[in-house]
């Protein structure tokens, strides 16, 4: 099943994707449609208004998610292209949810900033709440996965040892299109399936590899995130990026105003953002 967040004229409203069409649930969004303990049958059975698929406006997947975790060092091709030695444990950082744009809307670049980078990651969306959670229960835990493009301005990213303030500017980090669930994929992650995740610049190739490049799988993300704090309905984990990001190049590469910026997961989606200088 596939399942996004939609504009409509009036409101945000949570669909089914079926193909060439989308069935709204009944819900304002895929948040408050993960809340219903019965999302999936009840996601499965709608039969809501109608839309064409081809010119759905799709807000974030998730417009206002509990949390927003982010994983940073968490590919091997990754921290070795930045000089970094593979980490002990995951390294978190958050996000907050007025830095979330839809997985085609612009992505705004900062006046402050002159150095913001793409970062393609796979990303968990949780379906039910889970605490001090065990491999069987992390994986009951994901409803899905979606995209999301970790935006980093990299000058204020590396003004401290926190990585926070480099990245949640707002209006600059597009999650979606849409949640897959795990029987719709040729690989499920949580099981040790490989899927293939990439970015684009303006058509050109920048990162290229797969998931098997993980240091802390999904299962062990959940399970160590949830020793840490209640993991909630909508909750989103963005699970680190692959090699190939603009600050690693020589020269570096940087998202510029005007630029298309494409992040893709195998089997997933992707997002697909035209970049816009604001002051």
């Amino acid at each position: 099943m596939r399942l996004a967040t939609i504009r409509t004229a009036t409101g945000h409203r949570a669909v089914r994707v079926d193909g060439d069409t989308a069935v709204e649930t009944g819900e304002a969004d895929v948040r408050a449609l993960l809340e219903r303990p019965d999302w999936a049958e009840h996601a499965a059975q709608a039969a809501g208004p109608v839309h064409d698929a081809s010119t759905l406006d799709h807000a974030p997947l998730v417009p206002s998610p509990e949390k927003i975790i982010c994983v940073g060092l968490n590919y091997r091709d990754h921290v070795l292209e930045m000089g970094n030695e593979l980490p002990e444990y995951p390294t978190i950082f958050g996000k907050f949810a007025p830095a979330l744009v839809g997985a085609r809307d612009a992505i705004e670049l900062p006046a402050e900033s002159d150095r913001v980078d793409y970062e393609a990651e796979l990303t968990v969306v949780i379906g039910r709440s889970v605490r001090h959670a065990d491999a069987e229960s992390a994986k009951a835990a994901i409803a899905g996965y979606t995209v999301l493009n970790d935006v980093s301005m990299r000058d204020y990213q590396r003004r401290t040892k926190q990585f926070l303030q480099g990245k949640t500017w707002e209006h600059a980090t597009p999650l979606g299109p849409e949640l897959v669930t795990p029987d719709e994929l040729p690989a499920d992650p949580a099981e040790g399936g490989t899927l293939r995740i990439y970015s684009e610049l303006d058509g050109e190739t920048m990162q290229d590899s797969t998931t098997d490049q993980l240091v802390f799988g999904v299962v062990d993300l959940v399970v160590y995130l949830s020793s840490i704090l209640t993991l909630n309905p909508g909750d989103v984990i963005a699970t680190g990026t692959p090699g190939g990001v603009g600050d690693a190049r020589t020269p570096p590469r940087y998202l510029t105003d005007g630029c298309e910026i494409v992040t893709a997961v195998e089997g997933i989606g992707e997002t697909r953002n035209v970049c816009r200088s604001v002051t």
